[in-house]
């Protein structure tokens, strides 16, 4: 199971915990010292489209109008921790944040 992240953010501490505890191991990914390849973007992007990108960032909001009109993958490329966190790659099976479906469908709570 791979989480991408930021290692500063709180909501992917939580998930690799609870991850870990559930049995699952884990290899975290931070996206901001181990940028995305493009073949990680493009799948990223088929798998969640638009909804990869948090609108409501600081990230987000501080670009400019041009990158803001831009696709979700060059957003990534520009800046990769304007993506929801945590994505999880289970096994092929992806998930898009740290929600009570997301908890119950990974660690069976």
């Amino acid at each position: 199971m791979i989480l991408y992240g930021i290692s500063t953010c709180d909501t992917c501490k939580k998930a690799i915990k609870a991850l870990e505890a559930a049995g699952h191991p884990v290899t975290f990914r931070d996206v901001r010292k181990d940028p995305l390849t493009e073949a990680e973007i493009d799948t990223i992007i088929t798998e969640f489209g638009d909804r990869i990108i948090n609108k409501t960032s600081t990230t987000y909001r501080a670009f400019s109008d041009f990158l803001k009109a831009s696709d979700a993958d060059a957003q990534i490329r520009s800046q990769p921790t304007v993506m929801k966190r945590p994505v999880i790659d289970a096994g092929g099976t992806w998930y898009l944040g740290w929600d009570q479906a997301t908890i119950d469908a990974l660690t069976g709570a």
